[in-house]
């Protein structure tokens, strides 16, 4: 049994793709469903009471998800047994596409049936499968078109709020110009204090060469002693020449003492030869 549809949805793509997985959502679509179990993201497990013609029965079976393309396709399979009414398994590949400010919803349905459930006809079960689609589908968009709460669908919108740019702030009115001058003026006012730290600083430096100023008679004066001390070590020098000097005079008043005594001597050597002369006449 095949079966091709679509059907128009007054929703986003968005909320329409977390409701095809959202246990809750398809448990009050498909017709007939007592339970549907969410057993990992991809996989489901689901009872449901269906009756074709004069059959009525009770299927569980397993459904899995498949190929999946968030937000746009998947592929949805699976398999039942209802016990002597027999079985039924197939698959169907599901599209959405944002349409018209809403979203358009495309199936291909491929399936099969067994056991007595084959027995009634195709017509019937054809005419059967159409109707529960037909209910399936209006049962979703109520669903998706309410402002129920939805799985997955939070979290879909936290991540794209992002993208969204935010509002722009309302540009506050320009303030009159009294007020801005009286705003330059108290800034200005605040501000005075800076000229003063940097007024501190100049007496620093005036303290400093102040300092520097003092310390310039010392060195003068320290100048000045030098050659003072070079003064005495020249008169020491100068004292020691006149001692030389005077050492000197004496050795020269000496000289002419020592002459006179060399001239004396012959003369007194003289009279003592004239002495036996005298004595002989």
């Amino acid at each position: 049994m095949k079966m091709q549809g679509e059907r128009q949805i007054a929703a986003p793509r968005s909320r329409v793709w977390a409701g095809l997985n959202d246990p809750e959502v398809l448990k009050k679509s498909i017709p007939g469903c007592e339970r549907i179990d969410k057993l990992s993201p991809t996989a489901f497990e689901a009872r449901v009471v269906a009756k074709v013609g004069p059959v009525s029965a009770g299927f569980t079976g397993a459904v899995n998800l498949s190929e999946l393309k968030p937000p746009e396709s998947y592929r949805i399979s699976g398999s039942g047994k209802g016990g002597p009414a027999g079985f039924a398994s197939g698959g169907a590949r599901v599209r959405l596409e944002a349409k018209d400010g809403g979203t358009l919803l495309s199936y291909d349905v491929d399936a099969n049936v067994g056991g007595r459930l084959a027995q009634i006809g195709s017509r019937l079960i054809d005419s059967t499968a159409r109707k529960m689609a037909d209910q399936f589908f209006t049962n979703f968009a109520k669903v998706v078109e309410s402002n129920a709460p939805i799985a997955g669908e939070v979290a879909e919108t936290v991540s794209a709020a992002p993208a969204k740019k935010a509002a722009k702030a309302p540009k506050a009115p320009k303030a009159p110009a009294r007020a801005v001058k009286a705003a330059r003026a108290r800034t200005a006012a605040a501000k005075a204090p800076a000229p003063k730290a940097a007024g501190n600083a100049a007496p620093a430096k005036a303290s400093k060469a102040a300092s520097a100023a003092k310390a310039a008679p010392a060195k003068v004066a320290a100048a000045r002693a030098a050659p003072a001390a070079k003064a005495p070590a020249a008169k020491a020098a100068g004292n020691a020449a006149p001692a030389k000097a005077s050492k000197a005079a004496p050795a020269a008043k000496a000289a002419p003492a020592k002459a006179a005594a060399a001239r004396a001597a012959p003369a007194a050597k003289a009279p003592a030869a004239k002495a036996p002369a005298a004595k002989a006449a």
